[in-house]
């Protein structure tokens, strides 16, 4: 329950950290910059193998599963603790894309997604104990414009392993912002936080001050 101001810019009002189910640095960050600290600790599922077991194939049904999945899998292992699940999924028309497995696969995604729009599905999901408090999925749609091989190239080289930390090869916030021509969103939607719902819900729940 809530206590009084224990985050950094004391707005955040429980005793303990929010727990972040999730790797991300980028999640990570975003939550931090907003004065809310963070336990992270990163779900161990099989997301490949879950992810057919979403309501329907939908993006946005994809990313809701796996996020609330993770959220649920740590939010077991710490009773009472308030716990931040958050998927993204990249849909390329009909096709779901996941994260490319090595530079070729990153190769032909960016090919693939060259010239054409895609949209972003990002999924959050807050649980306590065995309870989901809150879902929501934000979508953004981008425009990548016509890339020569030779820039496709060059930007491959340029970011190394980065190419396949996440579906699609690319993160705006670094030089991937390059491939773009157009891009219609939230922000933090595509960064893969709705960050603007998730602070919403904290502050309904109590958990921010208002």
């Amino acid at each position: 329950m809530p206590r009084g101001p224990s985050g950094p810019s004391g707005l955040w009002l429980p005793a303990e950290p929010l727990v972040l189910a999730s790797r991300s640095r980028v999640r990570q960050t975003l939550l931090e910059s907003a004065g809310i600290p963070v336990e992270v600790k990163p779900a161990d599922i099989d997301e490949r193998g879950l992810a057919p077991r979403a309501p329907s194939q939908a993006p946005g049904a994809v990313a809701a599963l796996l996020a609330r999945e993770k959220a649920s899998a740590v939010a077991r292992l710490h009773p009472g603790r308030l716990t931040l699940g958050a998927d993204q999924t990249l849909a390329l028309g009909a096709e779901r894309l996941v994260k490319p497995s090595d530079r070729n696969a990153a190769h032909k995604q960016l090919r693939a997604l060259a010239g054409r729009s895609h949209e972003l599905h990002s999924a959050i999901v807050f649980v306590q104990d065995a309870t989901v408090l809150f879902e929501h999925v934000g979508v953004a749609r981008l425009t990548m414009r016509a890339l020569s091989d030779r820039v496709l190239e060059f930007y491959l080289d340029a970011v190394g392993g980065a190419a396949t930390a996440s579906v699609g090869a690319y993160q705006l916030e670094g030089l991937g912002i390059q491939l773009f021509e157009r891009i219609d969103g939230d922000y933090f939607t595509i960064l893969g936080l709705p960050l603007l719902a998730a602070l919403d819900f904290l502050r309904r729940r109590g958990c921010l001050a208002q």
